[in-house]
C-alpha cells in the first residue's frame, strides 16, 4: 500500500527531481516532505499565512527547468564521486572553484571538463583524505553522511524584549543564495521590514543567474549596497538598529571587520541568525551539505541527489522556525544553523520504497514574484529608517 506521503512526494515534483536520469523517480525520502510540511504549518500559524513546503523545496527547479541528474545535482554544479571507501561530493560552482582543480589534483593542467579527471583521482583515495585536500583549497566538499543531526544552537547574546510584533521588526539580511534569503523572504511576507544588504564587489550570486529565482527570494525586500570594508561604519549602524540579523558569512569574515555580534552595539531582543554549511567554517552549498547529512536517494546502484539543493530550503524553513521561537522568548539570542546538521535530521527519518505506483510530474513554479529592486535602489530609505531608530534611542 502506498503511503499518502509517497503520493504527496510524487505530486510535489520532489520524486521527479530524485533518482537516476535514465531510471525511475525515487520516492524513498517521502517522509522529508511530511516533516517539512509540519514545520511549514507551524511557521504559517505564526506568520499569518499558508506556507507551502513543497513549493519552497521545488520552486527553484521549476523556475529554472531542472530535472534529476542522479549523481549530478539538478543544478549541475555538484557531483557525487566514488572513492576507495565510499562516496563524497564536491561543488564547482564558482570560477575560483574551477581554477583550484589543478591544485586539488596536483596536476599542471586539467582539461576544460574537469569531472573525468576528478573521478579517476578520487577512485584511488579514501573519503577523509579527499575532503581534507578539498578543504585546504577552500572547496565545498563533504563525505556522504559525515554530519550528524542537530537542532539549531542557541546562545544568550543580550537582554530580552518580549511582546514585539512581526510588523515592527527591522531585519538586516546579509545572506545570499537560498537558505538565508528564504528566511528573510518569509519574514518580509509577514510584514517585517527586511533590508537585503549586498557588497558592490560581491553581490548575491543569484542576482546574476535566473532573475525569476532572485525575485522570488528577494522581491519583498529593500535593497542596500555597502562595501563591507569601506562601508563598515554604515553597515554597523544598520546592524545596531536591526531587530533580526541574518547572515551566512564565515564568522571570521565579519569579526575582522568589526561586524560580528560581539562588535555591534547591543539592542534589546536582537536575534542574530548565523546560517552555515557545517558546524565549522568551511564553505558549503545545498547539494554538498545534503550529502554531508546523508540526505540522498538511491538503492542498490548507490546514492543519488535528493531534490534540488534540498539542504538550502530545509535550512531556511528551520531557521524561520528558530527565529519565531526566539521572538516568543523575547530574543536576545545568537542562533547557529548548520545546513549539514539540518539535512542529517531529515535523513534520520524512516525511508520508504524507492519505487511507488504514483505519478511524478515536474514541479510547479511558485506564483509570479514581485520584481526585486536593483542593487542599492533603496539606500536612502534604509538610511532614513536607521536614523529614525537611532533618534528613538537617543
Amino acid at each position: 500500500m502506498t503511503s499518502p506521503w509517497a503520493r504527496a512526494w510524487g505530486s510535489s515534483g520532489l520524486a521527479y527531481l530524485t533518482g537516476r536520469p535514465d531510471g525511475l523517480p525515487d520516492f524513498s525520502r517521502a517522509n522529508v516532505l511530511a516533516r517539512a510540511d509540519g514545520v511549514a504549518a507551524f511557521i504559517g500559524s505564526r506568520l499569518g499565512f499558508d506556507v507551502d513546503a513543497a513549493v519552497l523545496l521545488t520552486g527553484r527547479a521549476a523556475l529554472l527547468g531542472l530535472t534529476r541528474g542522479g549523481r549530478v545535482s539538478a543544478g549541475g554544479a555538484t557531483r557525487m564521486l566514488k572513492a576507495r571507501d565510499g562516496w563524497w561530493a564536491i561543488t564547482l560552482s564558482r570560477p575560483d572553484d574551477l581554477a583550484a582543480v589543478p591544485a586539488l589534483l596536483q596536476a599542471d593542467d586539467v582539461p576544460g571538463d574537469p569531472w573525468p579527471a576528478l573521478s579517476r583521482w578520487s577512485a584511488s583515495r579514501e573519503v577523509p583524505a579527499l575532503v581534507a585536500r578539498a578543504r585546504l583549497l577552500d572547496l565545498p566538499a563533504a563525505g556522504l553522511g559525515e554530519a550528524g543531526p542537530a537542532s539549531p544552537r542557541i546562545h544568550r547574546a543580550g537582554p530580552r524584549a518580549p511582546g514585539r510584533r512581526l510588523t515592527d521588526l527591522l531585519v538586516a539580511d546579509l545572506s545570499s543564495m537560498w537558505a538565508g534569503p528564504l528566511c528573510g523572504q518569509l519574514l518580509a511576507r509577514a510584514g517585517a521590514t527586511v533590508v537585503k544588504v549586498e557588497s558592490p564587489r560581491r553581490p548575491d550570486g543569484t542576482r546574476r543567474g535566473n532573475r525569476a529565482f532572485f525575485d522570488w527570494m528577494n522581491g519583498e525586500k529593500l535593497s542596500h549596497c555597502l562595501d563591507f570594508d569601506g562601508g563598515a561604519g554604515e553597515l554597523r549602524e544598520l546592524l545596531a538598529a536591526a531587530d533580526v540579523v541574518i547572515e551566512s558569512s564565515r564568522p571570521a569574515a565579519l569579526a575582522r571587520r568589526g561586524l560580528g555580534p560581539a562588535d555591534v552595539a547591543p539592542r534589546p531582543g536582537r536575534i542574530w541568525l548565523r546560517l552555515g554549511g557545517h558546524d565549522d567554517s568551511r564553505p558549503a552549498f545545498g547539494d554538498d551539505a545534503a550529502v554531508a547529512g546523508g540526505l540522498v536517494g538511491g538503492g542498490p546502484d548507490g546514492p543519488v541527489f535528493c531534490g534540488d539543493a534540498i539542504a538550502d530550503p530545509l535550512s531556511g524553513l528551520e531557521a524561520v522556525a528558530a527565529v519565531l521561537d526566539s521572538l516568543a522568548r523575547g530574543g536576545g539570542e545568537l542562533i547557529r544553523v548548520s545546513m549539514a546538521a539540518v539535512a542529517a535530521s531529515y535523513a534520520a527519518l524512516p525511508t520508504e520504497a524507492a519505487v511507488a505506483p504514483c505519478p511524478a510530474p515536474p514541479p510547479q513554479a511558485p506564483p509570479a514574484p514581485r520584481p526585486a529592486p536593483e542593487l542599492g535602489a533603496d539606500a536612502d530609505a534604509v538610511r532614513h529608517l536607521v536614523a529614525q531608530r537611532r533618534c528613538l534611542t537617543c
